[in-house]
């Protein structure tokens, strides 16, 4: 009887460690990536800048581009400017923005792409989705997988601390993101991949339970490997289902509605994420989703990030329209603006007793 696998894209090289970056120009060469040494490697002016000088020595063969990242007009300028250069890969030197700008132009014009992450805001470092701003705003285009991730623990501390917050917010979003997708197949017989749902509940729930704090090696290499396989699980499904339920629906609510105010992207599903579970009426998991917020420095109400109540009330009744098709708990239960006011205010009360 024959034995019946499927492929999983992933990348082939996943390097988390303090070090690591020191390794890049052998890790390319060792796994066929880039033999000859042409590359691409496109950096933001800020950390990815920061870290040229220390690269070049290594990686003499390599031309260097400044990106405009996080827009759909920076994506296809970089893919404009290496075009037809003969580079063996795309080496994407940043943040979350760099590396959605660098997967997408990477893609157009067919070529590997390395991301080295420069902090761990979100699961968009090994994800087959750039999120780009464009004319309309926001949108979510599908984009290979890296084919090899690097993390370096000694750079990931010298960020911004609130960019390890940001990524604890994203990571443990993914068990409310895993309890709309069963909700909706209850409800409406929608498909669960079982080995998505399964890799992305393990992602959120690691560092949900891991008792480190954001200075720590081991919390650190946690949640990068936690968002690492929030990513590849987003591959095996082929969409963005095991990450990205209400809590993200609210979280895209905040940006289309308020865009010059609104706060890191972990930030704001973290709050979706614990507000959601609320609502489904799991106000044990819900007060334990605000604890971890909490003591990792993340808010938990909307107040903490500049928005009133009514302002979130708004971006709850408006956060359906935002992913159209997708059934979360905020569209089974369909809430009134009346009804969603009551719900944030027995909300916080729990969460503060």
């Amino acid at each position: 009887m024959p034995v019946l696998t499927r492929l999983i894209p992933s990348p082939v090289v996943v390097d988390i460690r303090t070090g690591a970056l020191d390794d890049l120009a052998v890790l390319l060469a060792d796994q066929r990536i880039s033999s000859s040494g042409k590359l691409a490697i496109a950096m933001s002016n800020g950390s990815g800048a920061k870290l040229r000088e220390r690269l070049a020595p290594a990686l003499p063969g390599a031309d260097w581009f400044e990106v405009a990242g996080g827009t759909i007009d920076g994506a296809v300028k970089l893919a404009d400017a290496i075009r037809g250069r003969r580079y063996d890969a795309v080496v994407a030197l940043g943040g979350g923005k760099i590396i959605d700008a660098t997967k997408y132009a990477a893609a157009r014009v067919g070529l590997p792409m390395v991301a080295v992450a420069t902090n761990l805001s979100h699961d968009g470092i090994c994800s087959p989705v750039s999120t780009l701003d464009n004319d309309n705003g926001r949108g979510s285009y599908g984009v290979p997988t890296p084919i090899a991730l690097v993390i370096d623990l000694e750079v990931i501390r010298e960020a911004p601390v609130r960019f390890v917050r940001s990524g604890i917010g994203d990571a443990i979003s993914n068990i409310s993101a895993i309890a709309d997708w069963e909700l909706s197949h209850r409800v409406n017989g929608e498909p669960i991949d079982g080995l998505a749902a399964a890799m992305a509940r393990s992602a959120g729930e690691s560092v949900l339970r891991q008792p480190g704090g954001v200075g720590d090696d081991g919390f650190l290499t946690v949640l990068a490997e936690a968002l690492v396989l929030s990513g590849i699980a987003m591959s095996i499904s082929g969409d963005t289902r095991p990450s990205s339920g209400a809590c993200h629906e609210i979280s895209h609510a905040f940006d289309l509605l308020y865009p010059k105010r609104a706060a890191a992207h972990g930030e704001q599903v973290g709050i979706g994420a614990a507000f959601a579970m609320f609502l489904r009426g799991a106000k044990d998991e819900a007060g334990l989703f605000a604890e971890v917020l909490h003591r990792h420095g993340l808010p938990t109400t909307p107040g903490e990030i500049g928005f009133t109540e009514g302002e979130f009330v708004k971006a709850v009744e408006y956060a359906p329209q935002t992913r159209p098709g997708r059934f979360t708990i905020l569209e089974h239960l369909d809430l009134s603006t009346d009804e969603i006011r009551d719900a944030y205010a027995d909300y916080a009360k729990t969460i503060s007793s």
